[in-house]
């Protein structure tokens, strides 16, 4: 369910965690992270307001976002990732099973572990993760 992207995203903030301006080389030198992976990752998470980016002379990567508010649910759909266990869990799902009767028992049952696992990853900050050793 955690990409290499998502991991590499967590890893990126890591760096950017201190609030200092850093270049995506530096970042990516830092983590061990492909610098190609790490262009594409500043991209996105610039897209979702986790971090200011600028180009120049002066130009790097600056951490805005208050980590403390920030969860793992909201980097995994910032990263353009779903949490779905399955496709049947997406709002715009057509199942032919649930067309034809109704209800589906396996539809319930994942629903059910899916809320599970949504309150799960949305009560792990960034901050915590990157902090608290488990």
């Amino acid at each position: 369910m955690i990409t290499r992207e998502t991991d590499y995203a967590i890893r990126l903030l890591r760096t950017l965690s201190d609030g200092e301006r850093r270049t995506a080389a530096q970042t990516a030198q830092q983590e061990m992270v492909p610098l190609s992976f790490a262009y594409k990752i500043l991209k996105k998470l610039s897209r979702a307001g986790l971090i200011e980016a600028s180009r120049g002379a002066d130009g790097g990567c600056r951490l805005v976002a208050d980590l403390e508010k920030v969860t793992l649910y909201d980097l995994i759909e910032a990263m353009g990732e779903n949490c779905r266990l399955s496709g049947c869990m997406a709002s715009d799902s057509t199942c032919p099973w649930r067309q034809a009767h109704g209800n589906c028992t396996v539809h319930n049952h994942l629903s059910e572990i899916q809320t599970r696992l949504n309150e799960e990853l949305k009560a792990h900050t960034l901050a915590a993760i990157l902090r608290d050793p488990v």
